[in-house]
């Protein structure tokens, strides 16, 4: 289905990202997965054309861009010609945020440049070994030392966690207080600061995620972003954004897996004609096509909110629901038209299936969106009990 919330501008951007991708980041796939994380030349060379942070002001070395839609070109281009484990959208979209809404401008003019650049990779700390989705629930401590914080924890499941130059950290500043917590910028190289082990997963090959370990860690009264005591409020703030482009990423990850598939089953034969010539993998090419267009509908009018400021926390996770549970429907099936094909390695959609089953869980699983949406309609069980 024809999209119609893109102009001119946004296809001539579309088309001078995938020419760049094509060149600079699928060659390169393969020795990103067999060595756990993308090179930091990847984003290098997006920070180069001007790809990072292209909200940031000029003043910083961004472009100025307020368009979400600049983004979501971004990220459907890098996961149909590279592979969704280029975590560029963390950086840029859901950490850097933090830096510039809630950074000193101390920080900000020291940072915000070389996250432009790529020199500087960003990743945010917010889950614990005790604790997933219950951030209220997390035990890492900073404690005002006058001139400074001291910071003590540790965090896990952390995405670029390796690669990461400076990390959002999320820790409690009151332990009476169960959301009284602040978020700090702790970079590379601080005392104290120290990472664990690379963390092997089921999917998502080529993306760097570890543990991250803080000792009594100095962080300077600068590196706080926002108020200390607001650290709960300013993550959720941020968090309907973070769900809208997980949700992009998960629709065009779900787009790519079907434009493979329908490649499949047009070439590979069967009692000789193709595959997808049979009734029964015609309708499931057709029930795949419908859920797909609907999703993708949803999930650009979400674009379109957010760019008039009006994606509420409930429509974010309903997209993130939406779109996840999309991913895994549509990849699911699209490796079963594969037949053993699909359970190859060789072939792409079996590492998009191993790669797809992350996204019902991180920011937020399914069955906190739901949870989310449930209390918008009013079903809070602790206002109602």
């Amino acid at each position: 289905m024809p999209r119609t919330i893109f102009d001119e501008d946004h296809q001539m951007f579309r088309d001078s990202v995938v020419k760049w991708a094509q060149a600079e980041l699928t060659p390169h796939v393969e020795d990103w997965r067999k060595n756990g994380m993308v090179s930091r030349e990847a984003y290098l060379s997006a920070g180069r054309q001007g790809y990072l942070l292209m909200w940031a002001g000029e003043e910083f070395g961004g472009l100025g861009l307020k368009d979400h839609r600049f983004d979501q070109i971004l990220q459907e281009e890098v996961i149909r010609h590279s592979d969704p484990g280029f975590y560029q959208n963390l950086h840029s979209q859901i950490v850097a945020p933090y830096l510039g809404n809630l950074g000193t401008e101390a920080l900000k003019a020291r940072l915000l440049p070389k996250a432009i650049s790529g020199e500087c990779i960003l990743a945010v700390a917010m889950t614990e070994p005790g604790t997933g989705s219950d951030l209220a629930g997390i035990r890492t401590r900073a404690i005002d030392r006058g001139d400074h914080w001291e910071l003590s924890g540790q965090k896990t499941y952390i995405s670029n966690g390796i690669q990461a130059d400076a990390v959002v950290v999320a820790a409690k500043t009151d332990p009476d207080k169960r959301h009284t917590m602040g978020l700090f910028m702790v970079e590379r190289g601080m005392e104290g600061f120290e990472r664990g082990r690379k963390l092997e997963k089921l999917g998502l090959d080529a993306q760097d995620t570890a543990e991250l370990f803080f000792d009594k860690v100095k962080v300077p009264k600068e590196n706080v972003l926002g108020d200390p005591t607001r650290g709960f409020a300013n993550l959720a703030t941020h968090l309907a954004n973070e769900r809208l482009h997980v949700a992009i990423g998960s629709i065009a990850h779900a787009q790519t897996a079907y434009d493979l598939t329908m490649d499949y089953v047009k070439e590979r034969t069967a009692f000789g004609q193709p595959v997808g010539s049979f009734q029964e993998n015609r309708f499931v090419m057709a029930r795949l096509r419908i859920r797909l267009d609907v999703v993708q509908s949803f999930v650009d009018d979400c674009v379109m909110a957010h760019n008039a400021g009006r994606l509420s926390a409930e429509t974010a996770a309903e997209a993130k629901l939406l779109a996840s549970e999309a991913e895994g429907e549509v990849i699911d099936a699209c490796l079963q038209l594969h037949g053993g094909a699909g359970f190859m390695e060789e072939f792409r959609i079996s590492r998009m299936y191993r790669d797809a089953r992350v996204s019902r869980i991180f920011a937020g699983s399914s069955e906190i969106m739901k949870e989310i949406i449930g209390r918008g309609l009013g079903f809070d069980a602790r206002k109602l009990a």
